[in-house]
């Protein structure tokens, strides 16, 4: 069955228990601050962790910079749907041996020259692209950033943050969410008191 950016913005609505919308460009409060929050939402629940489903790689051809021997001085562009990349690695898989790199804008700087596989974290905009742990976590997100200003109920904004924790320990107890690495969950991790001690 598809899923539409309007069923997801409905589902955080009746997590807070509130009335469905027609469309995301409905003249009605609940619709004006989802079409506000959805996309940047989207982006930033994308970018904080190494979804599986979103890690995608591309072989990127690099430029010598000139900077001179044992700096990072080999220059790659990154994807236009690159949100972050992944450490990288000698031969470019996650457990592979990690290179030196630097991100600066929309390029990489590393020591190797290329061309390098990149793995990344793609902007993937279609919710049928999803898995569905990361669209509970998406729904709860929503619903936390709309539920004061929408609700002006502080006990709906811990409902929303409820739904969010659990949506999350799902996500990283069924492996939805790659380990390891320069961007490990493990902060996150810690302050559950869970995974990565």
């Amino acid at each position: 069955m598809a899923i539409t950016p309007l069923d997801i913005a409905n589902m955080a609505l009746g997590v807070l228990d509130e009335a469905p919308i027609d469309s995301l460009d409905q003249d009605v409060k609940a619709a004006r601050l989802l079409n506000l929050h959805f996309d940047l939402t989207r982006e930033a629940e994308l970018t904080k962790h190494a979804w599986v489903f979103a890690i995608l790689a591309a072989a990127v051809a690099g430029s010598d910079t000139g900077s001179g021997a044992g700096t990072l001085n080999f220059a790659y562009e990154l994807p236009v749907d690159c949100l972050r990349p992944l450490p990288l690695t000698h031969n470019g898989e996650p457990d592979g041996v990690p290179i030196s790199w630097r991100q600066e804008a929309g390029l990489i700087y590393c020591d190797q020259s290329g061309p390098r596989l990149i793995r990344y974290i793609g902007n993937l905009t279609d919710p049928n692209d999803w898995d569905a742990l990361f669209t509970e976590v998406l729904v709860a997100a929503l619903a936390i950033k709309i539920a004061h200003p929408l609700t002006h109920k502080a006990g709906m904004i811990d409902i929303a943050r409820g739904a969010y924790d659990r949506a999350l320990d799902a996500a990283f107890q069924s492996n939805a969410i790659q380990r390891g690495g320069r961007f490990s969950t493990t902060s996150w991790a810690i302050q559950r008191g869970g995974f990565g001690r």
